[in-house]
């Protein structure tokens, strides 16, 4: 196993118990419910589903989430970051390092209008403090700090930073292999072209360039810098020096990487910082 903060192809060794949901199933009358666990470094959830939405965020650590469906997704989730997990979406949840999760499990009858997909909320500092006071309120407080979390949530900013990966069961096996090996190397993409890859796969690079747009629906550039951007978040969450993260994501300079980052994400990865 590989020591790098982003590896969704690597497997974790030890299975967590997902335990009984039993006791925070939300309901009409109770629409979100809190759930805290600890999950140690390495550890994973299996994929499952639940009848209701379900947000998934981490105080400290860094978490993976992979989301399975017509568009298969994985997530990395720094504190600063949530996903979103739509009602019936089969999911599996792994901790890249020692982590405190917190779930907000969401009653069908409360998610916002639209959210019928997955995707990577930016939790606002009211948010983050929202979820540990509603863990343990209740009678008119809990009412109170529901109404305020779903008001925050339905005004939260988004960011398209999962990284879709093939069909595990019908995807082509080329393009899920060429992946799997660019993830696995993320600072070897900057030297080696997608003909490169192509090539170690058996295939040509112009079979490739269209199984990525037919499969994924975006080029290989655009699924790279979704890649990379999805590793660099939380090596600049935890400090890792911004020239560290450009030579890990596969950007000869510093300057060519904060160009790229600022055009994506609004900001230079300093700011983020």
């Amino acid at each position: 196993m590989t020591a790098t903060p982003f590896h969704p192809a690597r497997p974790a060794s030890t299975v967590a118990p997902l335990g009984d949901s039993g006791p925070f199933t939300p309901s009409r009358e109770r629409p979100v419910r809190v759930r805290a666990r600890r999950m140690q470094d390495d550890t994973h959830f299996e994929p499952h589903r639940h009848a209701w939405a379900q947000l998934a965020y981490c105080a400290t650590g860094i978490l993976q989430v992979t989301v399975e469906g017509p568009r298969r997704s994985t997530y990395i989730v720094p504190p600063s970051r949530s996903v979103w997990i739509a009602p019936g979406a089969v999911h599996a949840v792994a901790a890249l390092e020692e982590a405190d999760l917190r779930t907000l499990y969401i009653d069908a009858v409360a998610v916002p209008a639209g959210w019928d997909g997955c995707r990577v909320i930016v939790l606002s500092a009211l948010l983050r403090e929202l979820i540990p006071a509603l863990e343990t309120a209740d009678g008119a407080r809990e009412c109170w700090l529901t109404a305020l979390v779903l008001d925050e949530l339905a005004r939260a900013d988004t960011h398209a930073l999962g990284v879709p990966l093939p069909d595990a069961e019908h995807g082509d096996k080329r393009l899920r292999s060429l992946c799997d090996a660019v993830l696995r190397d993320l600072g070897a993409t900057g030297r080696t072209p997608l003909a490169g890859w192509a090539a170690a796969v058996g295939a040509s690079e112009r079979t490739m360039a269209r199984l990525f747009r037919d499969e994924l629906g975006m080029s290989y550039q655009q699924w790279r810098q979704q890649a990379v951007l999805a590793r660099a978040l939380p090596m600049l969450a935890q400090g890792v020096p911004v020239q560290e993260v450009a030579a890990a994501s596969g950007y000869a300079s510093e300057s060519a990487f904060s160009a790229m980052f600022k055009a994506a994400m609004g900001q230079p990865p300093k700011a983020y910082r």
